[in-house]
C-alpha cells in the first residue's frame, strides 16, 4: 500500500539534535535500532540504549520515571517499536506519571527489517491513541517550526506527554561506538546514582 500519511521533510538526525539540545539532566531511554543510532551521535552517560526488547522502551521509561520522580525521563523510539508496545500507553496514562515524555520518531517504516510500511503509514494515529488513553499532552509534529514550539513542552509540561514526530525516510550508516550491554547499564547507573551504584 502506498504511503498516505507522511507530510514531513524533517530529518531524524537533525531533529535528535533539536530534541536533546535543552536536555539538562534529563534521562534518555531509546528504543531499539535507529533510535539508538540517532541518540548515539550525541552520546551521553545519561543515555540508556535499548538495543533489543522491541516494544519495551516506554515501560522502561515508566519504571525509571517512577524511580526518579525529580528527573525528566525522555523516551525516544520509533513507530514500529511503539506500535508493538501500545498497551504501555494505557498503563502510563493510568499511572498519571508527571515526569515522562515519549517522542516517537515516526518514519512510517520498519527501518531495521527492510523498510516495510508500518501501520502509521496507513493512518494509525499514535498521538490520538495516547490522548484517548489519558496522556496530559499529545500531538503530531511535521514542521521545524512546530518542533521548536514543542521542544520546551517535552521537558516542562507535567506528563505523561507523547509527541509523534514525523520524519522523512532517509537512512544513515548503522554505526555507534557503544553497544556493550553491561557497560551501557553500568555507565548509566553510575551517572545516575554515583559510586553508591556499585556498593
Amino acid at each position: 500500500m502506498a504511503n498516505t500519511v507522511r507530510k514531513s521533510t524533517l530529518d531524524r538526525r537533525d531533529v535528535i539534535k533539536t530534541l536533546l539540545a535543552p536536555r539538562g539532566d534529563a534521562l534518555l531511554v531509546t528504543g531499539l535500532g535507529s533510535s539508538c543510532y540517532d541518540a548515539g551521535t550525541l552520546d551521553h552517560p545519561n543515555n540508556f540504549y535499548l538495543w533489543g526488547g522491541m516494544g519495551g522502551a516506554a515501560m522502561i521509561g515508566l519504571g525509571l520515571a517512577i524511580a526518579q520522580p525529580k528527573r525528566r525521563v525522555l523516551v525516544v523510539t520509533g513507530d514500529g517499536e511503539m506500535l508493538m508496545g501500545l498497551g504501555s500507553l494505557a498503563t502510563i496514562a493510568a499511572e498519571k506519571i508527571r515526569n515522562l515524555t515519549i517522542v516517537v520518531i515516526d518514519n512510517e517504516l520498519y527501518s531495521e527489517t527492510g523498510m516495510q510500511p508500518t501501520h502509521t503509514a496507513r493512518g494509525v494515529d499514535l498521538a490520538g491513541m495516547a490522548k484517548a488513553a489519558g496522556f496530559a499532552l499529545t500531538g503530531t509534529v511535521t514542521t521545524q517550526q512546530d518542533l521548536k514550539t514543542w521542544v520546551p513542552k517535552l521537558y516542562t509540561t507535567p506528563g505523561p506527554v507523547l509527541m509523534d514526530l514525523k520524519v522523512n525516510a532517509n537512512r544513515y550508516p548503522l554505526s555507534i561506538r557503544l553497544r556493550d550491554g553491561p557497560h551501557i547499564k553500568n555507565r548509566f547507573r553510575e551517572a545516575l546514582l554515583g559510586a553508591k551504584a556499585f556498593d
